[in-house]
């Protein structure tokens, strides 16, 4: 039975190593259901049920590349500055006109001081 006991910690302790090195591994945007530093935590904090939980809920689907774009992400391969974090995609037109607006604002507004200034 002992040898049972050390077979398992062995599996458990080499689970862990896997998983923790495969959240650290992972790219942000590509893990699923938590935020890459909770499913760290996770699989510290609780090694044998938090490697599996990665495993079955947190891992990308291989396969697909990333899981899903963000709000402001992009899918241009073609033009890889585009598709840099943190840039605005509108999801709608409501949304592009509104943002579309906003830009014709400042640009009047910088107009205006700039006259203010000459």
């Amino acid at each position: 039975m002992l040898y049972f006991g050390g077979l398992f910690g062995v599996v458990t302790l080499l689970l862990t190593i896997f998983a923790v090195v495969d959240v650290i591994t992972t790219d942000e945007g590509s893990v699923r259901n938590l935020p890459k530093m909770l499913w760290l935590l996770l699989v510290l904090l609780f090694p044998l049920v938090g490697s599996i939980a990665w495993l079955v809920a947190g891992r990308p689907v291989v396969g697909t590349g990333r899981a899903r774009l963000g709000a402001y992400e992009r899918d241009a391969a073609d033009f890889p500055e585009y598709n840099r974090p943190g840039r605005f995609a509108a999801t709608n037109p409501d949304d592009d006109e509104e943002f579309l607006r906003r830009c014709r604002e400042r640009a009047e507004e910088q107009r205006r001081k700039g006259r203010e200034n000459q």
